[in-house]
């Protein structure tokens, strides 16, 4: 959305007044300056001005204190200001990403800024860990583990060192996603046979089965209305996405071209459904309008998985695979930008998610 014009060779002063003939000579539109300054108790206190270049006039200031451990965090926000007083949407800077590290033998639950700069453990374990999976309010994280030698779901409030046990049924638990309100999670389970999908209360309480079929039905995903439960399920005879109201119904099946389609996930706006799709033996992110049903292929790699919106919708996150090791990587929705985060440096990473706004 941006383009970064070059300032070498000027002086900016932290000043609502400028050389404007300068700068729109250079093609700029808006300008940002600021300053930082070190107080005496060892805090900081940086001060920023937005600067309309056209208009030659001021759309936003603020002087903020922090001490340099939240150095980062306060440069987010300042970037969350600008990029909402620009495009008039909020920014995404001081959003969280969360996804599985893996280092020999131990794996990692991380959670992240989302530059993939600020790695924390959330949680370290001996055994897989998968599937991690936000609240809408970004205070807790659902996630499978094998420690007990089989997949347990828990919920890791991220205020608290200890998670709790979300589904520990016969069989298989896997899969867990939340309900927009954050009150019940839709999961896979198997302990009635197949892999089937099921609602539970965030407490555990309350499990109810959502689908029946012959074949495996798995990865849920409500729609941010939470209205429908979007599921990958092979009971047509390949790997397809599908559609349930949440609270049961018909199954309507959603992706139609090619013959292995899964990991489905839902646009905040709900209009766009990402997945991944198989192409000539190729695994790729793939996008699908809602509406036309027309689909875009966004990458060109040949392992892409775990595919996750961005709060705004703008971008998707995703995990690939270069020289047999995990990596995170982002694409836009047009596919016209890609990235690769420099996260992990060392381990392998897979399973990623996007956390939602920040509060």
């Amino acid at each position: 959305l941006f383009k970064l014009i070059d300032t070498a060779g000027s002086a900016v002063a932290e000043s609502p007044n400028q050389d404007w003939s300068q700068w729109k000579g250079r093609g700029a539109d808006a300008l940002v300056v600021g300053t930082v300054t070190a107080l005496s108790d060892g805090r900081q206190e940086v001060r920023f001005r937005l600067l309309d270049v056209v208009k030659q006039t001021q759309l936003d200031g603020l002087s903020l204190t922090f001490r340099p451990e939240s150095a980062r965090k306060t440069a987010h926000r300042i970037a969350d200001i600008i990029y909402q007083k620009l495009t008039g949407q909020p920014g995404v800077f001081s959003t969280q990403i969360a996804y599985v590290e893996k280092r020999g033998s131990r794996y990692q639950l991380i959670v992240d800024d989302s530059d993939g700069q600020n790695p924390q453990a959330a949680l370290i374990s001996d055994h897989p860990i998968i599937s991690p999976a936000w609240s809408p309010d970004g205070t807790r994280l659902a996630y499978v583990s094998f420690e007990k030698k089989k997949p347990i779901i828990y919920i890791r409030p991220l205020n608290r060192p200890m998670p709790f046990v979300l589904a520990n049924f016969k069989g298989s638990n896997s899969a867990p996603t939340w309900s927009p309100d954050g009150r019940r999670l839709a999961v896979t389970l198997t302990k009635d046979g197949l892999s089937q999908l099921y609602l539970i209360n965030a407490d555990g309480s309350g499990v109810r089965r959502l689908t029946t079929s012959a074949g495996i039905d798995t990865e849920p995903v409500f729609s941010p209305d939470g209205a429908w439960i979007y599921f990958t399920s092979d009971r047509g005879g390949s790997p397809q996405i599908y559609k349930i109201p949440a609270e049961g119904g018909n199954v309507q099946r959603v992706t139609f071209e090619g013959s292995y389609n899964v990991s489905p996930r839902i646009s905040p706006d709900g209009k766009t459904l990402a997945y991944v799709a198989r192409n000539n033996g190729a695994f790729q992110i793939t996008v699908q309008d809602l509406a036309t049903q027309q689909t875009q292929v966004l990458t060109d790699s040949a392992r892409d998985e775990s595919p996750s919106f961005a709060p705004d919708g703008r971008t998707i996150l995703y995990a690939s695979e270069i020289g047999g090791r995990g990596v995170l990587a982002t694409v836009s929705i047009d596919g016209r930008v890609r990235q690769r985060l420099s996260s992990a440096k060392v381990g392998d990473v897979r399973e990623p998610a996007w956390g939602p706004l920040a509060r």
